[in-house]
């Protein structure tokens, strides 16, 4: 019986942090869809951003306060302002350029461009000579560079490239009276890329910026209710841009309610807990080859749930994309792999030396 349970144990410990990342990518999915149908009801975009990272903040709170009370540095006023330029970079702009993007586009679309975080990251820390540009001429170098080019090609197909559409789905009556009443919004496509794209590259951005951040604040819930607080008041204020008016914070609607939820609650907070922890299980790499995932649930719940219609450009771009991601994540994983090559275990002797040192030392270590 003990083997039985052992063996089930191992099993769950396996498998475990893959479900929830596949969950998590399927919930962050399946939000982008109901955000795209609260969006074309004429709801203020930042509005549900601000009270999305609001209720992520209130859900995390306790999570952060329990878990890592122990842990926990001391907050300084660098720190507080390191926090609020990731929440800038990471949510309240995130939040204005994605789902302005979302709004002119579909829900499919703007999973795609999510999809290439890591091939824009790759290319952002080119830029800004965070990754060696000799390493280039390396197999692996080829191959990022190569998936890299992949991903911008679908996300140029993506934009330029609509075709016609490939279902009738959205034939009713209320469809086609929703698609006369946004048909300045289909004729600004190119326009929803553009935003689409700036979205995903500051959500890069602020990967690279949580980078250093981690490192100097390592507690992530703690890390991410503050962002999320952070965010919260910067969407508000962004908010302003578009209309002036106390009526866009009163919400009566109960699908925008249930949406906006949603959204916090299971999509924001929950999904970014999950993520976190596969990643310290998986690592980043292995996590992030399920990111396909929200684009396959975000359109078939567009499709089948919202009865969206589907177009063609957007089918052959996605699929683009997609191989793009995994040649990038292929010579990624084999730079990673001979990294590890490279760094031969320690050996025993090495080990009693070290020890002897450390006793010498009056038993002082620095952990990693």
């Amino acid at each position: 019986m003990n083997v039985v349970g052992g063996e089930r144990s191992s099993i769950v410990d396996k498998w475990a942090p893959a479900m929830a990342v596949v969950v998590a990518n399927t919930v962050t999915g399946s939000v982008n869809a109901l955000v795209k149908k609260a969006l074309d009801g004429g709801v203020n975009h930042m509005v549900i951003g601000a009270y999305r990272l609001a209720i992520s903040a209130f859900i995390l709170a306790p999570l952060a306060y329990f878990l890592e009370r122990k842990t926990r540095p001391k907050i300084t006023l660098r720190l507080l302002i390191d926090h609020f330029i990731s929440g800038l970079i990471g949510a309240s702009l995130v939040q204005f350029f994605f789902m302005l993007g979302l709004s002119y586009t579909s829900a499919t679309v703007s999973g795609a461009f999510l999809s290439m975080m890591p091939a824009i990251t790759f290319a952002l820390s080119l830029i800004l000579r965070m990754e060696s540009v000799r390493d280039l001429k390396s197999e692996t170098g080829m191959l990022k560079v190569m998936g890299t080019l992949i991903c911008v090609s679908g996300a140029l197909l993506l934009t330029f490239y609509k075709g016609p559409q490939i279902s009738h789905f959205h034939s009713h009556p209320e469809a086609l009276q929703n698609n006369n009443n946004h048909q300045s919004k289909t004729n600004n496509w190119l326009l929803g890329c553009l935003y689409a794209a700036i979205g995903a590259s500051f959500f890069s951005m602020w990967m690279l910026f949580q980078g250093t951040l981690n490192i100097k604040y390592p507690c992530k819930y703690t890390s991410i209710c503050l962002m999320s607080v952070f965010g919260s008041f910067q969407c508000a204020l962004l908010s302003l841009y578009k209309r002036r008016t106390v009526n866009d914070w009163v919400i009566d609607d109960r699908f925008v309610i249930f949406v906006i939820a949603y959204a916090g609650i299971v999509g924001q907070a929950m999904s970014t807990v999950a993520t976190t922890w596969s990643i310290k299980k998986l690592g980043a790499v292995f996590a992030s080859t399920f990111s396909p995932i929200m684009l396959i649930s975000a359109t078939l719940f567009d499709f089948l749930i919202l009865h969206t219609p589907l177009c063609l450009g957007s089918i052959i771009g996605s699929v683009v994309v997609v191989t793009g991601l995994y040649v990038y994540l292929w010579g990624k994983n084999k730079e990673m792999k001979a990294a590890a090559t490279m760094c031969p275990p320690i050996q025993n002797e090495d080990k009693y030396n070290t020890n002897d040192n450390n006793t010498n030392n009056n038993g002082s270590r620095l952990s990693v």
